[in-house]
């Protein structure tokens, strides 16, 4: 079974449309992304995407600008690059620390973060590939607070990890953040339906 890899123009509902739907279809959305959402450590959080993730967060950027059609180009060229094709899994990891200067010192310490952000399955680890739509470190080393990642498996790991094969763990393995969670079933058979099996 495989799920849709890009969102068109003829996906999306009118503007009429969204508002009179947008309260249900939200609380789906809250529903859909509670597995899919992953803290580690005490500041990061993954939030794994897929179609309807990025469906969902295209049709709220329109509702909320009223860009038009020129705005629709730019929100698809946007969210798509993170819709999952087929062979990886793709996340936005995020740094939710709420005062601006320990935030600032902590993200100076993370340099390259992203690149260390991995799912172990079985003992063997996938490391994330970042979107390289835009330069993530300043040149004083400070990393974003926001990363667009992909995770490419292979397909004898796409096996194990949708069957339940060993565990299945996320991480990051920088040398000054340092954390890892199990992840559970009910994440495993969501993110599991990412992948075209």
């Amino acid at each position: 079974m495989t799920s849709p890899k890009s969102i068109t123009p003829a996906d999306l509902l009118s503007p009429e449309a969204y508002a009179d739907q947008r309260a249900q279809l939200r609380k789906r959305i809250v529903e859909l992304k509670k597995p899919r959402r992953i803290d580690v450590g005490p500041y990061a959080t993954f939030y794994f995407e897929n179609y309807d993730t990025m469906l969902q967060q295209i049709q709220e950027m329109l509702h909320i600008e009223r860009g038009g059609d020129e705005q629709i180009e730019d929100e698809l060229n946007a969210y798509n690059p993170m819709i999952p094709q087929g062979k990886e899994l793709t996340a936005t990891l995020m740094f939710e620390i709420d005062d601006p200067a320990r935030r600032g010192t902590i993200l100076r310490r993370l340099t390259d973060v992203e690149l260390t952000a991995y799912v172990e399955v079985n003992g063997e680890k996938v490391f994330a590939k970042p979107e390289q739509e835009v330069e993530r470190t300043a040149p004083d080393g400070k990393t974003s607070s926001v990363h667009f990642l992909h995770f490419p498996f292979p397909d004898h790991l796409i096996n194990a990890f949708c069957t339940g094969e060993g565990q299945a763990i996320l991480g990051i393995g920088h040398e000054n953040y340092a954390h890892m969670t199990i992840l559970s079933d009910a994440t495993r058979a969501s993110l599991g339906a990412d992948f075209d099996r």
